[in-house]
């Protein structure tokens, strides 16, 4: 096999590299949601940061807020497709698999918010598969809320007409009552950073196409899920000043929170508030058990006052009772 020739170059390989310009690659402008922002010839570059990091410029604030979703074991299927609606509704939201609900579960929960690097969560707990509570947490430092859940309503059990894109940002409404007092504060304040989709969420989509409506009645908290629809041709776009014609059409799910209590911690701690006015479930059953039990009650007690009555007031023998028995 033939040998290769060796390539021959008048100039050496060092002088050729110095016949190169050095020339470095312009950098690259700033993008946006709607292409490349370049930068206007009249602004200044920016300086160099001193070495106290005194004039150094300070980074704008992003919510890197996510949400922890789980649930507790042997859950049934209607709260189950609750949380599976709050989960589609949050495109910043987590999944995780059930937790055991014991008194250890705050430590078990906690460790997942850590390794899933979550900063908030919603724990789902069915209880005697018939209450269902949820867990409102903020890690790691707290605070917790306990609400007990009520009047559930699946999207799959309404089959309303509403629709709107999956992981669009929403618009939160709250009623005036959140503002009357301090426990209410805190509950808005939690309830919008955990439904409150983060603007740079790699699945959010930038722009609103619904609304979450957080309402106080009989100090529990209503929630309702609604689209909002404008009327106007697939050709034409919608005129800014068109407001007016919108419509609210509700998507779903529905559900009610009656709040227990206020915990200084994730998953427990101090007391900050406690609702006078929740009566428990079980206490709720009993009182229903009590009220059959007493008309069983007071059945016996006719039973007994009828016979007794029959056996004060006997009746006399009938004279004609026996007068046709001997023709026969």
């Amino acid at each position: 096999m033939a040998k290769k020739r060796k390539r021959t170059s008048d100039a050496p390989a060092s002088a050729c590299a110095a016949e190169k310009p050095d020339e470095f690659a312009p950098e690259r402008p700033e993008r946006t949601l709607f292409g490349f922002k370049d930068k206007p010839a009249d602004e200044p570059e920016p300086e160099a940061a001193s070495e106290g990091g005194e004039d150094a410029a300070v980074a704008p604030f992003r919510n890197k807020e996510k949400v922890l979703v789980t649930c507790s074991r042997r859950i049934i299927y209607r709260y189950r497709h609750l949380m599976l609606n709050v989960v589609s509704l949050l495109p910043h939201a987590k999944k995780d698999s059930k937790v055991e609900s014991k008194q250890s579960k705050g430590n078990a929960l906690n460790e997942l918010l850590e390794l899933r690097s979550c900063s908030s969560c919603l724990f789902f707990e069915c209880r005697k598969q018939k209450d269902l509570y949820l867990w409102m947490v903020k890690s790691p430092g707290g605070p917790s809320v306990k609400f007990l859940v009520n009047a559930v309503h699946t999207m799959e059990e309404l089959k309303l007409t509403g629709n709107h894109l999956k992981g669009s940002r929403p618009l939160l409404t709250f009623s005036t009552n959140f503002d009357e007092q301090p426990h209410w504060k805190l509950v808005k304040e939690m309830l919008t950073q955990i439904f409150a989709t983060p603007k740079d969420h790699r699945k959010a989509k930038p722009f609103h196409d619904h609304v979450f409506v957080f309402s106080i009645v009989d100090d529990h908290v209503w929630f309702r899920n609604y689209q909002i629809s404008v009327p106007h041709n697939e050709i034409d776009k919608v005129d800014k000043g068109g407001l007016d014609k919108m419509t609210l059409v509700e998507v779903g799910p529905r559900f009610c929170l009656n709040p227990i209590k206020i915990f200084g911690g994730t998953f427990g701690g101090p007391t900050l508030y406690e609702n006078p006015y929740y009566v428990s479930p079980n206490q709720i059953r009993a009182l229903e058990k009590r009220k059959k039990a007493g008309k069983y009650a007071t059945k016996v007690k006719a039973k007994v006052r009828r016979k007794m009555h029959e056996m004060e007031n006997t009746l006399e023998p009938d004279e004609f009772a026996e007068l046709w028995k001997g023709e026969d």
